[in-house]
């Protein structure tokens, strides 16, 4: 393990906050900017806050804040307070366009559509920047009975420029800046005004996004430095890529939180995995939590995008899932079935998974492949034998199983140690290693050709039901 290195310390109380739209789900990328939000503010005794920017009501679905909300809970990031809705301050975002205005850095604008577009093309025409300068600027004289929108007034000179804490110094010239609308012709803020007032008046100190918002940064100072407000420091963090290289989509596999959840990961595990992309700690791959939370910090964020790797993330999982507790990976089994709509275990049969958990968290990548290889403590009689199951279940195997179940039928003792005892004697009374009886009785009694120890889940299962399962093999 590296040893902790020096990291800045913040001049006030840190506040961070992830703002998602309510369109879809949880996506991954979404959840690891969630993620660097939680582990910087935790991780200085400061404020995690939570705002859904809902402005958008045709695509702003209740069914996906709830997906969102259900996300950041099963991955462990709890939020301070309540949620913010954005909509809701609407009449607020409108006071600070008003407040713009008067300050004389926003002005009123008439022009119509056709008057944008035809301004537009001329530019092209005439080799500049298709940027709209508007010739209400410097007028005041427009009607306030007729339509028209509240503009701001970005500088038309020199240049505007952007502190980043992982960008470093970003700088656009004047010239490239047009005069953002704030509000609407039909009174309702833009998205740009919106953010910026709600992360003032929530206090936000540190606004860590994707790196896809830094040319809004430049456009957002503008409208804190024109309210005469303290511009929080900017955080942009790289995108997340496919194994390809290409930007992350549908076809590079499961992208909603959810997917995770019901593909097997503890959420330990995922936010271990979605702290490495982008950010690091010397070498360390595995580590807690809390770790994370006192090594988390800006410098340490790689400018380059970094690349999901499924299978990186799969062996991380099953780095978690043996340095969990067996209680604990009993629990999450049981909340993916629920998850999944499959019927919760028995009493008996959950008691049985649990003394199990040693074994089968050993061979486990993830959460369902520690369900299907407990397969032999959920599952009912006869049993389904899978492909490689099936084959080491020939004639000759069951009339052996057949004979070895005579040998334990007699047998009082039902623990691991005596029944290996027993394997061992009847495989060199038959002539047989002992691999070549172990095999076909793990088969019988598993359902499939891979599982911990068969003596320890012989053990596990019973003396009665393992008896039973030998019978209906051996019935075939």
């Amino acid at each position: 393990m590296t040893s902790d290195t020096p990291r800045s310390k913040p001049a006030r109380p840190v506040v961070t906050r992830f703002a998602p739209s309510p369109t879809g789900f949880l996506h991954i990328g979404g959840a690891r900017t969630a993620l660097f939000n939680w582990l910087y503010a935790r991780g200085r005794d400061g404020t995690f806050l939570l705002r859904i920017e809902d402005t958008d009501r045709e695509r702003s679905t209740p069914e996906a804040t709830q997906a969102i909300l259900d996300g950041l809970r099963w991955l462990g990031l709890d939020w301070d307070g309540d949620a913010i809705s954005q909509f809701d301050r609407a009449e607020r975002h409108r006071e600070c366009a008003l407040q713009l205005l008067e300050a004389g850095a926003a002005y009123r604008c008439w022009s119509s559509k056709e008057e944008i577009d035809a301004a537009r093309e001329q530019a092209k025409a005439e080799g500049r920047p298709p940027l709209f300068q508007s010739p209400w600027r410097d007028r005041d004289d427009g009607d306030l009975s007729q339509p028209h929108v509240i503009r701001l007034k970005a500088p038309r000179e020199g240049e505007v420029s952007v502190e980043d804490a992982v960008q470093g110094k970003v700088t656009w010239k004047a010239s490239q800046m047009d005069d953002l609308i704030l509000l609407r012709s039909d009174g309702t803020p833009v998205y740009m005004l919106a953010v910026v007032v709600d992360d003032h008046d929530m206090g936000v100190t540190h606004v860590i996004r994707g790196d896809d918002h830094l040319t809004n940064a430049a456009r957002q100072g503008l409208i804190y430095k024109g309210l005469g407000w303290e511009v929080p420091v900017f955080a942009h963090i790289p995108l997340i890529h496919g194994p390809d290289g290409a930007k992350l989509s549908k076809r590079h596999g499961a992208l909603g939180i959810e997917a995770y959840r019901d593909m097997g990961y503890l959420p330990e595990a995922l936010r271990n995995y979605l702290a490495r992309l982008g950010w690091a700690h010397g070498d360390d791959e595995f580590f807690t939590s809390e770790q994370a939370i006192a090594w988390f910090d800006l410098p340490q964020i790689n400018k380059a995008a970094a690349r999901i790797d499924f299978a990186k993330m799969e062996h991380l999982n099953g780095l978690h899932i043996r340095a969990a507790s067996d209680a604990r990976l009993a629990q999450a089994a049981e909340d993916l079935l629920a998850a999944q709509h499959k019927p919760r275990p028995s009493p008996e049969k959950a008691a049985a998974f649990l003394e199990a958990m040693p074994g089968l968290k050993e061979r486990a990548k993830t959460i369902n492949e520690l369900i299907d290889l407990a397969y032999y403590i959920f599952a009912e009689r006869p049993l389904e034998f899978d492909e490689k199951a099936e084959k080491l279940l020939s004639e000759d195997t069951r009339a052996m199983l057949a004979r070895l179940t005579s040998h334990l039928r007699n047998n009082t003792s039902w623990t691991s140690d005596v029944l290996q005892d027993v394997a061992r004697n009847f495989a060199e009374t038959e002539g047989l290693k002992l691999g070549k009886v172990a095999q076909p009785l793990r088969a019988a009694l598993t359902g499939r050709a891979v599982s911990p120890s068969v003596f320890d889940v012989m053990e596990t299962l019973g003396r009665d039901e393992c008896l039973a399962r030998l019978e209906d093999a051996a019935a075939g």
